[in-house]
């Protein structure tokens, strides 16, 4: 797959030389609604037999319509791991327009000229609330009216589990309540975060139970405090292991919230080793014990828990 960053305006220079099928969205967590967007415009891209491309955007566009600060925003799925969703669906060219000021100001008939005309797109394919400017303006509904017949265009209707629509929001939602079976069931997939091993209070070891201590990048998501069955891919192989988002509580208060993962039937020095944590499962919220017996005691069940837990879904 092909990844081409535009720098507003279009340069002549990415135009393709064929026609292409092109996907829009903002598609953060590429989850299961996103897909379906994705795979409709496969399809129309195989039967027209030319290129299937999608076009986002390098930052949430409210850092420009809301004025959120760009280092506050949490994605499910930064650069990266969009790069890989939209390669594992079959795109085959993934563009990421920069998302200025400038960009935002455009007027929708000049979007349109200019990103998907001037992306020489025979089909577009889009979900029913995508948007590319005010809402009320620059819609699918008023999307045929700025086309002028110089493509065609297919609208995915929403898609829905337990009577509401699968969108990103909710999946924030339910990450940040700890709630991880939930958003893997609606994203289609075990949601993922990356990070370096870096050196901790290794209290860990002296429980019985040696801990990896994760450095999470900034921009990504992680899960709300409590205790989880993950699995952990380190120099290129996956391990089953617990982990705990949270501020150890059973040894003082107005503590750091951090990330451990304890990986069982591993023993190996990993410091500074880039890792990918695969939330599979919430076991519980954090518990503050009397002391270090009853935290081992409660380890030791969920460890046997997660155990249980992956070999039934590995």
């Amino acid at each position: 797959m092909q990844v081409i960053d535009i720098h507003p305006p279009l340069a002549p220079k990415y135009r393709p030389q064929e026609p292409i099928v092109l996907a829009l969205g903002f598609f953060d967590g590429v989850h299961r609604g996103h897909q379906a967007v994705i795979r409709q415009a496969r399809v129309a891209a195989d039967a027209a037999k030319c290129p299937l491309a999608v076009m986002t955007f390098d930052i949430h566009p409210a850092v420009i319509y809301q004025k959120v600060p760009a280092d506050t925003i949490k994605y499910l799925s930064p650069r990266q791991r969009k790069v890989e969703l939209m390669a594992e669906l079959g795109v085959d060219c993934l563009y990421f327009v920069h998302f200025t000021p400038e960009f935002a100001r455009q007027a929708p008939q000049t979007f349109v000229d200019d990103y998907l005309v001037g992306l020489n797109a025979q089909v577009v394919v889009a979900g029913f609330d995508y948007t590319y400017g005010k809402k009320a303006i620059a819609n699918m509904q008023t999307l045929p009216q700025y086309a002028r017949g110089r493509f065609d265009i297919i609208t995915v209707p929403e898609h829905v589990e337990d009577g509401t629509k699968i969108s990103s929001t909710r999946i924030r939602d339910a990450l940040d309540q700890g709630d991880v079976d939930t958003a893997n069931a609606l994203l289609g997939y075990a949601y993922r975060t990356t990070g370096i091993v870096v050196h901790g209070e290794a209290r860990g070891r002296t429980l019985g139970f040696p801990t990896a201590n994760i450095d999470t990048p900034n921009s990504q998501r992680l899960p709300g405090i409590g205790i989880y069955t993950v699995k952990m891919k380190v120099r290129g192989q996956w391990y089953p292991a617990m982990a705990s988002v949270g501020r150890n509580v059973t040894f003082g208060a107005g503590r750091a919230v951090t990330l451990e993962i304890n990986l069982f039937d591993f023993d190996a020095d990993i410091y500074d080793e880039p890792v990918v944590v695969e939330w599979r499962h919430y076991l519980r919220g954090e518990i503050k014990f009397a002391d270090a017996a009853g935290l081992i005691t409660q380890l030791e069940h969920d460890r046997a828990a997660s155990k249980a837990f992956l070999e039934a879904r590995p």
